[in-house]
């Protein structure tokens, strides 16, 4: 997204958010003037894209405090702001011919977090391991369809069916509403009959490596783009490593991230 000197969003993005965020009516007691939707959520950004803790960011920017930006992230995250607004692009994105269905990619990547996670107890093999874990599905281009957040000793199959049927329907104006790909592809931590048959019942043809039987990089030229995204969302400081300790408010960054990739495939709004 271009940006000025002060200026993290394009204006054309903050004409999109400002539908989806909740009104909010000014106290009949007056004080402090109120900072802005727009000034809060270049706040947002330039933490997420920077890494910084949240009481340092810049008072001369004028975006506010860190707290006013994080207790706007919060809200909206509740209000269900990001996931709208990752939808809404994602229609965008298909009405400009920009989603592909012909396959997608499935993968899951930890991200380190030195005071843990809020998220499921180590199990007895993997006791020491902080962190989380996300997973993500992604169109062909390495577009973000769909994800979710476990603990980083998860395995990466545990999630498959409920995100598998998390996938969003995507509408376009000039035809049927499209939901499913036509291939999915997946590493061998996926190579479970539970998971090829429930592609299966969905009529999505697996493209899953198996076991002692093929090589990793067989399938690594189509499941390159779900990596190649894992590292676009590693990009962004905020999400390099997991400092948020409450999970609503770390699935707020990744829901953010995926809007700005999603934004980026958008010629008019970059």
């Amino acid at each position: 997204m271009g940006r000025n000197k002060n200026k993290e969003i394009s204006a054309a993005l903050i004409k999109k958010i400002a539908p989806l965020l909740p009104v909010v009516v000014a106290s009949a007691k007056g004080g402090r003037p109120r900072v802005s939707d727009e000034m809060a959520l270049n706040g947002i950004l330039f933490v997420l894209r920077t890494g910084i803790p949240w009481e340092e960011l810049p008072q001369e920017l004028g975006f506010g405090s860190g707290m006013t930006c994080w207790r706007r992230l919060r809200d909206w995250q509740a209000a269900g702001v990001w996931h709208r607004l990752h939808l809404l692009l994602l229609d965008q994105l298909r009405g400009a011919g920009k989603l592909d269905f012909s396959r997608a990619s499935m993968d899951a990547a930890s991200v380190a977090s030195p005071r843990g996670a809020d998220t499921p107890a180590p199990n007895p093999t993997d006791r020491g391991k902080l962190g989380s874990k996300r997973h993500i599905i992604t169109d062909r281009q390495g577009i973000p369809l769909i994800f979710c957040v476990t603990g980083a000793n998860r395995h990466d199959s545990v999630v498959f069916e409920q995100l598998v049927d998390a996938l969003p329907t995507v509408r376009d104006c000039r035809g049927r509403p499209r939901r499913w790909p036509h291939k999915l592809h997946t590493d061998k931590g996926y190579d479970f009959a539970r998971c090829r048959a429930h592609l299966r019942k969905l009529g999505i043809t697996a493209c899953i490596a198996r076991r002692g039987i093929e090589r990793n990089d067989r399938l690594g030229r189509h499941r390159w783009v779900v990596e190649r995204t894992h590292a676009w969302l590693a990009a962004f400081g905020k999400l390099r490593t997991r400092f948020e300790r409450r999970i609503d408010v770390h699935v707020a960054l990744l829901s953010l991230e995926c809007c700005v990739i999603c934004v980026r495939h958008l010629t008019p709004f970059c």
